[in-house]
């Protein structure tokens, strides 16, 4: 047999089964009665045997109704358990989220908020699974990912949790030997670091408050996959590095490392909260995107109010 099992029929006669009668097997499914009759007659059909012996007043199990209506019912249960428990996912937060992160923006503003969310709801748990590469969140089966860059066109369902400016900087050393760039097309002339996951880690683009735009491949003798990775050697004043807030952000307050080009700026990015395509979210990763979503949403506010 290729074709699938009839699964409807079988629960129409497992139904009718339960309740001995037509006409109370359609009206607790919903269904007409003909319906009803039709589907078992379409069972019959395909099985080759006859599974009740119908009267005006008796409706009866024959021998084949008999051998099959103890799997039809089992089929029947197991199919309204599976709906049952997959609508309590849906509808109550429980169950594992398995989220893909940046490695440096999930060690330093993910992990840190998690116990939070873990305490709030105790019976999500939360697989997270740090690296900077581009995630394939349907192929290798996550449910979620942030995303912090500019978003290309994609089947994802993305939603922007907050902002993230981009700074280019150097230390104080490196400066003070080099000179500062005042424009972006002099960091031609300077050592500048790449990173590998921007969104176009070849070119830098600027543009100012005038509306001027400006575009540079940098070059320099350290490239990383890991943005962080930079800092060590940026603040050693080997080079220059532009790099986005959540991580030069304590650099630049300690004073180790200055924001040069203050009158040009790359575009800003943004965190997003990217998920596969189609249907509802689950209950346990909608919670998760809203609980990210208030808390860097604070986060931002507190900072711009600080300064």
């Amino acid at each position: 047999m290729t074709k699938l099992p009839d699964f409807e029929g079988l629960a129409i006669f497992a139904k009718v089964v339960e309740l001995r009668s037509f006409v109370a097997a359609a009206s607790e499914l919903a269904l007409s009665k003909a319906t009803v009759s039709k589907a078992v007659g379409r069972l019959e059909k395909r099985l080759g045997a006859r599974l009740f012996n119908r009267t005006s007043r008796r409706l009866a199990l024959t021998d084949a109704g008999q051998k099959l209506s103890a799997r039809a019912q089992r089929l029947l249960a197991d199919g309204e358990a599976a709906e049952n428990e997959a609508l309590a996912l849906s509808v109550s937060p429980r169950g594992l989220v398995r989220l893909a992160v940046p490695m440096t923006f999930g060690v330093k503003s993910v992990a840190p908020i998690l116990p939070e969310f873990l305490h709030a709801y105790p019976d999500v748990s939360v697989d997270l699974h740090l690296s900077d590469a581009m995630v394939d969140l349907i192929g290798e089966g996550f449910d979620a990912g942030l995303r912090i860059a500019r978003l290309p066109d994609s089947s994802l369902i993305a939603r922007r949790l907050c902002g993230v400016a981009r700074y280019t900087v150097a230390a104080p050393s490196y400066i003070k030997r080099h000179g500062r760039p005042t424009h972006p097309m002099q960091l031609a002339q300077h050592k500048c670091f790449g990173y590998a996951y921007m969104t176009t880690p070849e070119v830098w683009h600027y543009s100012n408050a005038a509306g001027e735009q400006a575009s540079v491949r940098p070059a320099g003798q350290l490239r990383v996959n890991n943005g962080e990775a930079l800092l060590p050697a940026v603040i050693a004043g080997l080079g220059i590095a532009d790099l986005p807030d959540f991580i030069v952000d304590d650099a630049i307050e300690s004073g180790e490392i200055e924001v040069i080009l203050t009158g040009w700026k790359q575009a800003e990015g943004a965190v997003h909260l990217v998920t596969p395509p189609g249907g509802p979210r689950p209950a346990r990763v909608e919670v998760l995107a809203d609980f990210l979503a208030r808390h860097f949403a604070k986060a931002r506010r507190l900072k711009k109010q600080n300064g």
